[in-house]
Protein backbone atom coordinates (compact mmCIF):
# COMPACT_ATOMS: atom_id res chain seq x y z
CA UNK A 1 0.00 0.00 0.00
CA UNK A 2 1.30 3.17 -1.11
CA UNK A 3 2.05 5.89 1.89
CA UNK A 4 0.56 8.45 -0.02
CA UNK A 5 -3.20 9.10 -0.49
CA UNK A 6 -5.24 11.09 -3.03
CA UNK A 7 -8.02 13.40 -1.68
CA UNK A 8 -10.84 11.83 -3.54
CA UNK A 9 -9.48 8.34 -2.36
CA UNK A 10 -9.82 9.45 1.27
CA UNK A 11 -13.07 11.10 0.28
CA UNK A 12 -13.77 7.39 -0.48
CA UNK A 13 -12.69 5.69 2.14
CA UNK A 14 -14.03 8.33 4.78
CA UNK A 15 -17.48 7.68 3.21
CA UNK A 16 -17.18 4.02 4.06
CA UNK A 17 -15.27 4.68 7.29
CA UNK A 18 -12.24 2.95 7.22
CA UNK A 19 -10.16 5.49 8.15
CA UNK A 20 -9.41 7.83 10.87
CA UNK A 21 -8.26 11.24 9.71
CA UNK A 22 -5.93 13.93 11.98
CA UNK A 23 -4.91 17.40 11.64
CA UNK A 24 -1.16 18.08 12.07
CA UNK A 25 -1.23 21.59 10.03
CA UNK A 26 2.06 23.47 11.47
CA UNK A 27 4.89 26.27 10.87
CA UNK A 28 7.90 26.62 12.24
CA UNK A 29 7.88 30.75 12.01
CA UNK A 30 4.05 31.99 11.08
CA UNK A 31 0.38 31.11 12.33
CA UNK A 32 0.18 28.07 15.18
CA UNK A 33 -1.04 25.19 13.96
CA UNK A 34 -4.13 25.58 16.24
CA UNK A 35 -5.02 28.54 14.65
CA UNK A 36 -4.80 27.22 10.89
CA UNK A 37 -6.83 24.17 12.36
CA UNK A 38 -9.49 26.41 13.71
CA UNK A 39 -10.10 28.26 10.29
CA UNK A 40 -10.43 25.22 8.51
CA UNK A 41 -10.28 21.30 8.67
CA UNK A 42 -11.60 18.33 7.07
CA UNK A 43 -14.76 16.93 8.83
CA UNK A 44 -13.97 14.59 11.95
CA UNK A 45 -10.26 15.31 12.06
CA UNK A 46 -8.82 15.76 15.68
CA UNK A 47 -5.86 18.26 15.67
CA UNK A 48 -2.77 16.48 16.49
CA UNK A 49 0.38 19.20 18.17
CA UNK A 50 3.88 18.28 16.30
CA UNK A 51 5.74 20.38 18.89
CA UNK A 52 3.48 18.62 21.69
CA UNK A 53 2.78 15.18 20.90
CA UNK A 54 5.33 14.33 17.56
CA UNK A 55 8.58 15.99 19.34
CA UNK A 56 10.01 16.23 23.02
CA UNK A 57 10.86 19.95 24.94
CA UNK A 58 13.75 21.39 22.41
CA UNK A 59 17.28 21.37 24.29
CA UNK A 60 20.72 19.16 23.37
CA UNK A 61 18.98 16.66 21.45
CA UNK A 62 17.89 19.26 18.99
CA UNK A 63 14.58 21.69 18.51
CA UNK A 64 12.35 18.51 17.51
CA UNK A 65 14.25 15.51 19.20
CA UNK A 66 11.97 12.12 19.62
CA UNK A 67 8.69 12.77 21.59
CA UNK A 68 8.34 10.86 25.24
CA UNK A 69 6.44 7.39 24.16
CA UNK A 70 4.03 7.95 26.90
CA UNK A 71 3.09 11.64 25.62
CA UNK A 72 2.70 10.96 22.53
CA UNK A 73 0.57 7.80 23.44
CA UNK A 74 -1.75 10.22 25.07
CA UNK A 75 -1.82 12.84 22.23
CA UNK A 76 -2.65 9.69 19.81
CA UNK A 77 -5.50 8.10 21.92
CA UNK A 78 -7.07 11.65 22.18
CA UNK A 79 -6.83 11.49 18.37
CA UNK A 80 -9.25 8.50 18.72
CA UNK A 81 -6.91 5.71 17.78
CA UNK A 82 -6.66 2.25 18.51
CA UNK A 83 -4.03 -0.47 17.65
CA UNK A 84 -5.85 -1.08 14.40
CA UNK A 85 -7.01 2.36 13.28
CA UNK A 86 -6.37 3.40 10.00
CA UNK A 87 -4.99 6.41 9.82
CA UNK A 88 -4.38 9.69 7.12
CA UNK A 89 -2.28 12.49 8.62
CA UNK A 90 -2.35 15.83 6.87
CA UNK A 91 -0.85 19.35 6.92
CA UNK A 92 -1.67 22.50 4.90
CA UNK A 93 0.07 21.45 1.72
CA UNK A 94 3.53 19.77 1.58
CA UNK A 95 3.11 16.88 4.24
CA UNK A 96 5.99 18.39 6.27
CA UNK A 97 4.41 18.15 9.29
CA UNK A 98 2.52 14.96 8.08
CA UNK A 99 5.46 13.38 7.06
CA UNK A 100 6.43 14.08 10.75
CA UNK A 101 3.35 12.27 11.98
CA UNK A 102 3.93 9.62 9.39
CA UNK A 103 7.57 8.98 10.85
CA UNK A 104 6.74 9.13 14.18
CA UNK A 105 3.56 6.37 14.30
CA UNK A 106 5.87 3.69 12.29
CA UNK A 107 7.86 4.65 15.43
CA UNK A 108 5.72 3.80 17.41
CA UNK A 109 4.93 0.75 16.13
CA UNK A 110 1.76 1.95 14.05
CA UNK A 111 2.68 1.34 10.15
CA UNK A 112 -1.10 1.68 9.47
CA UNK A 113 -0.28 5.36 8.42
CA UNK A 114 -0.81 7.33 5.09
CA UNK A 115 -0.19 11.18 4.24
CA UNK A 116 -2.81 13.05 2.23
CA UNK A 117 -0.57 14.08 -0.53
CA UNK A 118 -0.81 18.02 -1.47
CA UNK A 119 -2.55 18.08 2.41
CA UNK A 120 -5.76 20.72 2.92
CA UNK A 121 -4.85 22.77 -0.27
CA UNK A 122 -5.62 19.05 -2.11
CA UNK A 123 -8.53 18.33 -0.77
CA UNK A 124 -10.32 21.87 -1.07
CA UNK A 125 -8.85 22.21 -4.68
CA UNK A 126 -10.69 18.37 -5.22
CA UNK A 127 -14.21 20.14 -4.17
CA UNK A 128 -14.39 18.07 -0.39
CA UNK A 129 -15.54 20.29 2.32
CA UNK A 130 -13.78 21.74 5.25
CA UNK A 131 -15.19 22.77 8.61
CA UNK A 132 -14.36 25.04 11.88
CA UNK A 133 -15.77 22.36 14.62
CA UNK A 134 -13.55 20.98 16.54
CA UNK A 135 -13.86 17.16 16.07
CA UNK A 136 -13.21 15.26 19.92
CA UNK A 137 -13.14 11.84 19.20
CA UNK A 138 -13.77 8.92 21.99
CA UNK A 139 -10.08 8.04 23.68
CA UNK A 140 -8.61 5.25 22.08
CA UNK A 141 -6.93 2.40 23.25
CA UNK A 142 -3.56 2.85 21.19
CA UNK A 143 -0.06 1.40 22.82
CA UNK A 144 3.37 3.07 21.73
CA UNK A 145 5.92 0.59 20.70
CA UNK A 146 8.75 3.67 20.63
CA UNK A 147 12.20 2.50 18.18
CA UNK A 148 10.06 0.11 15.87
CA UNK A 149 12.03 1.84 13.10
CA UNK A 150 15.69 2.89 12.91
CA UNK A 151 16.45 6.43 14.08
CA UNK A 152 20.09 8.14 13.64
CA UNK A 153 21.96 9.77 16.51
CA UNK A 154 24.81 11.77 16.03
CA UNK A 155 27.31 8.92 16.25
CA UNK A 156 25.63 7.04 13.38
CA UNK A 157 24.89 9.92 11.12
CA UNK A 158 28.71 10.80 10.92
CA UNK A 159 29.07 7.16 10.35
CA UNK A 160 26.53 7.63 7.39
CA UNK A 161 27.96 10.32 6.04
CA UNK A 162 31.40 8.49 6.26
CA UNK A 163 30.34 4.64 4.87
CA UNK A 164 26.81 5.26 3.21
CA UNK A 165 24.75 8.69 2.24
CA UNK A 166 23.44 11.17 4.48
CA UNK A 167 21.49 14.09 2.50
CA UNK A 168 21.30 17.68 4.13
CA UNK A 169 17.73 18.05 2.73
CA UNK A 170 18.17 21.65 3.93
CA UNK A 171 18.26 25.55 1.34
CA UNK A 172 21.33 25.20 -0.48
CA UNK A 173 22.65 28.40 1.17
CA UNK A 174 22.31 26.94 4.54
CA UNK A 175 24.03 23.94 4.12
CA UNK A 176 26.79 25.42 2.35
CA UNK A 177 26.94 27.88 5.52
CA UNK A 178 26.07 31.04 3.93
CA UNK A 179 23.55 32.11 6.07
CA UNK A 180 21.19 30.15 9.19
CA UNK A 181 18.49 31.72 10.31
CA UNK A 182 17.61 29.50 13.42
CA UNK A 183 20.68 27.58 15.14
CA UNK A 184 24.30 29.28 16.14
CA UNK A 185 26.65 27.89 13.80
CA UNK A 186 25.83 27.69 9.96
CA UNK A 187 27.46 24.74 7.89
CA UNK A 188 26.80 20.62 7.69
CA UNK A 189 27.80 17.54 9.08
CA UNK A 190 30.88 16.80 7.43
CA UNK A 191 30.44 14.06 4.64
CA UNK A 192 26.80 15.30 4.28
CA UNK A 193 25.55 15.46 0.28
CA UNK A 194 22.79 18.65 -0.40
CA UNK A 195 19.43 17.31 -1.74
CA UNK A 196 17.16 20.11 -1.11
CA UNK A 197 13.58 18.97 -0.05
CA UNK A 198 11.92 21.54 -2.01
CA UNK A 199 13.47 19.89 -5.53
CA UNK A 200 11.27 16.85 -4.64
CA UNK A 201 8.03 18.89 -4.32
CA UNK A 202 5.50 19.94 -7.33
CA UNK A 203 4.25 23.34 -7.11
CA UNK A 204 1.27 22.21 -6.24
CA UNK A 205 2.79 20.95 -2.86
CA UNK A 206 2.19 17.25 -3.92
CA UNK A 207 5.10 14.94 -4.06
CA UNK A 208 7.19 14.37 -7.60
CA UNK A 209 6.39 10.98 -9.10
CA UNK A 210 8.24 8.11 -7.92
CA UNK A 211 10.81 7.96 -11.03
CA UNK A 212 11.79 11.67 -10.92
CA UNK A 213 12.37 11.24 -7.55
CA UNK A 214 14.50 7.88 -7.80
CA UNK A 215 16.40 10.03 -10.64
CA UNK A 216 17.59 13.12 -8.54
CA UNK A 217 18.04 10.68 -5.57
CA UNK A 218 20.51 9.03 -8.14
CA UNK A 219 22.38 12.68 -8.79
CA UNK A 220 23.19 12.65 -5.15
CA UNK A 221 24.32 8.97 -4.88
CA UNK A 222 21.40 7.82 -3.09
CA UNK A 223 20.06 4.51 -4.78
CA UNK A 224 17.73 1.42 -3.49
CA UNK A 225 20.63 -0.31 -2.21
CA UNK A 226 22.30 2.80 -0.72
CA UNK A 227 22.66 3.18 3.01
CA UNK A 228 21.12 6.43 3.23
CA UNK A 229 20.14 9.17 6.14
CA UNK A 230 18.31 11.99 6.26
CA UNK A 231 19.45 15.76 8.03
CA UNK A 232 17.89 19.05 8.03
CA UNK A 233 17.54 21.54 10.75
CA UNK A 234 15.45 20.12 13.57
CA UNK A 235 14.56 16.36 12.23
CA UNK A 236 11.46 17.52 10.71
CA UNK A 237 12.16 18.24 7.10
CA UNK A 238 14.75 14.93 7.37
CA UNK A 239 11.11 12.76 7.76
CA UNK A 240 9.67 14.18 5.08
CA UNK A 241 12.44 13.71 2.53
CA UNK A 242 12.29 10.08 4.37
CA UNK A 243 8.55 10.09 3.01
CA UNK A 244 9.72 11.31 -0.54
CA UNK A 245 12.11 8.31 -0.90
CA UNK A 246 9.85 5.47 0.51
CA UNK A 247 7.52 6.41 -2.17
CA UNK A 248 10.47 5.59 -4.52
CA UNK A 249 11.24 2.62 -2.66
CA UNK A 250 14.34 3.74 -1.04
CA UNK A 251 14.65 3.22 2.79
CA UNK A 252 16.00 6.10 4.45
CA UNK A 253 16.90 6.80 8.31
CA UNK A 254 16.08 10.21 9.46
CA UNK A 255 18.93 12.24 11.92
CA UNK A 256 15.87 12.75 14.02
CA UNK A 257 18.30 15.20 16.34
CA UNK A 258 19.75 16.72 13.17
CA UNK A 259 21.73 19.93 12.99
CA UNK A 260 19.97 21.36 15.48
CA UNK A 261 21.47 18.77 18.16
CA UNK A 262 24.55 18.10 15.82
CA UNK A 263 25.60 22.11 16.95
CA UNK A 264 25.12 21.80 20.40
CA UNK A 265 27.98 20.08 21.23
CA UNK A 266 30.73 22.49 20.45
CA UNK A 267 33.71 19.65 19.71
CA UNK A 268 31.19 18.35 16.72
CA UNK A 269 33.21 19.26 13.47
CA UNK A 270 31.47 21.53 11.07
CA UNK A 271 32.08 22.03 7.17
CA UNK A 272 31.08 24.38 4.95
CA UNK A 273 31.19 25.34 1.02
CA UNK A 274 29.29 23.29 -1.93
CA UNK A 275 31.26 19.67 -1.60
CA UNK A 276 30.29 17.47 1.37
CA UNK A 277 33.02 18.51 3.24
Amino acid sequence: MSALISADDLAAALARDEVRVIDVQYTLLGTPGRELYADAHLPGAPFLDLDAALAGPPGDRGRHPLPDPEVLQAGLRACGLDDDTEVVVYDQRTSLSAARAWWVLRWAAHPQVRVLDGGLAAWVRAGHPTTREPAIPSPGTLTVRPGSVPVLDSTSAAEMARAGVLLDVRAAERYRGEMEPIDPVAGHVPGAVNLPMSELLADDGTFLPADRIRARAAQAGVHRDTPVGTSCGSGVTAAQMALALHTARIDAIPYIGSWSEWVADPTRPVATGAEPG
